[in-house]
């Protein structure tokens, strides 16, 4: 793969060199096949649509992509990278929804076309919400290959492939300028780190407007020629079980998710619906977009051992747009590694052993920098690199970190051009919290953004989200937030927004579950929660990946945005 310049031509080699192998493959929310692309026939159907798109706008004009989940998507990406239109993967905006991104990404992108299939593109409320005077909607078909050729040079390795907007879980979303050389560094590192073959046949259900999906799962199957297993988002909300059935069935290597997926099977498992399922062949169960739990980990293990899985596939990870997808991972067939730390001193910036039972908190590790990459941990004040087991942000150098935002100079100067002091080179501050061991080995403890420090101590909102879900089985996993506000006086307390399930609803009792969370964040945490509110389900905000949008949440509590549960 040295030898390549750009995704053009990665597509180009996998259409001449296996023309008929399936590339990717579509299946409904029963596990049939809907729809499947040869690497020959996705290929065709991306230069076709290259020709139309030349056609219609100028190499180095954005082009939206809202689609519904199904190939139509990759066709769109690759055709806008053939045309040297810059993509712009959009999550598909929620009906009557004042939450989600496309206004901010409109704004900063300005595009000059809008990707979608042809049934999409008749829905009056899609085109209201993009409504904008100079863009113009092309339908994008599965069928419309017809051997066209197009004659557009090739792009440089320098040229920007994509835009991948931030998930804005601390801020407004910012665009990434992936450039065709980030890319193919990215996927060879990725390759490298996951072990990943031709055989390397993946499963995933991660929208494909997100990078994990797209990049991780989609583009890395193309990289190595393996066949993509493509699913929808929602077929996985409501039947997790069935991306586990879809791994057994094509007896696939590959299976991405963050952790609440992992977390959603073992809630979600009925011993009837796994009949059958044999997960022998996994060899990647990576887990990554969020904090990854050594609980969630210990009980997916313990769940689906039975049905074949090896703990050795397990594989944490660590990564973000900025850096093109994967900064840290582990070794094929290596076991993961967790280390019990203590809690007070992580919250004076050390990982420490803890002093006692009640002391110790288990993070997990996320692997090693990958190869051609460097990862330091840097005290995000002074921006003086730090030693092993201190706490930090964590820094990104590599060839796969991308040079800019789309028009946020400050944010590039500040974020994707950093320099540690006394040092030369350009870095990533990711804007997480971490430490190195010893060994490189990488272990993320937050967000600097959604750090609670109440009374100078500093605390981690996802710690204590766990322990409030921990409390009853009707507190919904992976969705509450914990924040803190100023009161009169200027001093900061904690809030705490949990949503309950829906079957439980009308018949919690409100006050007595309110006593229990109180009483378990004072003796883990040594904190009082002032004010706790639940919450219907899906009231959260949250990003395209899962993640808590706590920064929102906060906003949404102090404006009284959400409705409690009586």
């Amino acid at each position: 793969m040295d030898n390549l310049r750009s995704l053009v031509a990665l597509l180009a080699r996998r259409a001449a060199e296996r023309p008929d192998d399936r590339a990717y493959v579509f299946v409904s929310d029963r596990g049939a096949e809907e729809a499947s692309l040869t690497f020959r026939q996705l290929h065709e159907a991306a230069t076709a649509l290259a020709a139309r798109l030349a056609a219609s706008a100028q190499p180095g004009d954005r082009a939206i992509l809202v689609f519904p989940p199904g190939i139509e998507f990759m066709v769109a990406f690759l055709g806008c990278l053939i045309a040297g239109i810059i993509a712009v993967p959009m999550m598909m905006p929620r009906r009557n929804s004042t939450r989600d991104s496309s206004a901010a990404i409109l704004a900063n992108c300005t595009p000059a076309l809008a990707l979608t299939t042809s049934a999409f593109a008749l829905r009056s409320d899609l085109r209201e919400r993009f409504a904008q005077e100079n863009i113009r909607w092309i339908e994008v078909d599965l069928s419309e290959a017809d051997g066209a050729t197009v004659d557009l040079p090739e792009p440089e390795p320098d040229d920007t492939a994509f835009l991948q907007y931030t998930s804005g879980s601390t801020s407004e979303p910012k665009g990434v300028m992936v450039s065709h050389a980030n890319l193919l560094a990215n996927l060879e590192m990725i390759r490298i780190a996951l072990g990943n073959t031709r055989q390397s046949t993946y499963v995933n259900w991660v929208p494909l407007y997100h990078d994990m999906g797209l990049i991780l799962n989609a583009l890395q199957a193309l990289y190595v020629g393996a066949t993509c297993v493509l699913m929808a988002p929602n077929t996985f909300m409501q039947r997790p079980l069935g991306w586990l059935r879809a791994i057994s069935h094509y007896r696939a290597e590959v299976a991405c998710g963050p952790n609440f997926g992992f977390d959603l099977c073992v809630s979600r498992y009925r011993a009837d619906q796994m009949d059958g399922v044999d997960l022998s062949s996994l060899r990647i169960a990576l887990n990554g977009a969020e904090p990854v739990r050594a609980d969630t980990i210990a009980r997916f293990i313990e769940t689906f051992a039975p049905h074949g899985f090896d703990p050795r596939a397990m594989y944490p990870a660590y990564g973000m747009a900025e850096a093109t997808l994967l900064i840290s991972g582990g070794q094929r067939g290596g076991c993961h590694i967790t280390r019990s730390v203590s809690r007070a001193a992580l919250q004076a910036h050390a990982a420490e052993a803890p002093a006692d039972p009640d002391d110790a908190q288990i993070v997990v590790g996320c692997g090693r920098a990958l190869r051609g990459e460097q990862i330091a941990i840097v005290d995000p004040e002074h921006r003086v690199r730090l030693s092993a087991d201190r706490v930090g942000e964590i820094w990104v150098s590599g060839t796969n970190v991308a040079h800019a935002y789309w028009r946020n100079d400050a944010a590039t100067r500040e974020e994707v051009n950093a320099k540690i002091a006394g040092e030369d080179g350009r870095w990533l501050r990711t804007g997480d919290l971490g430490f190195l061991d010893v060994t490189g080995e990488v272990f993320v403890t937050g967000r600097i953004k959604d750090l609670i420090i109440i009374r100078g101590i500093n605390h981690y909102p996802q710690d204590i989200e766990h322990t409030v879900q921990s409390q009853d089985s009707a507190l919904r996993e992976n969705c509450g937030a914990a924040f803190s506000v100023s009161d009169e006086h200027g001093e900061e307390s904690l809030v705490i927004v949990q949503e309950v399930e829906r079957t439980a609803r009308h018949t919690i009792d409100t006050t007595e579950i309110k006593g229990q969370i109180r009483e378990a964040v004072a003796d883990s945490h040594e904190l009082f929660a002032r004010h706790i509110a639940l919450i219907r389900p899906g009231a959260l905000p949250k990003t395209t990946s899962g993640k808590i949008q706590r920064k929102l949440a906060r906003r949404l509590w102090l404006d009284g945005g959400f409705e409690e549960i009586s």
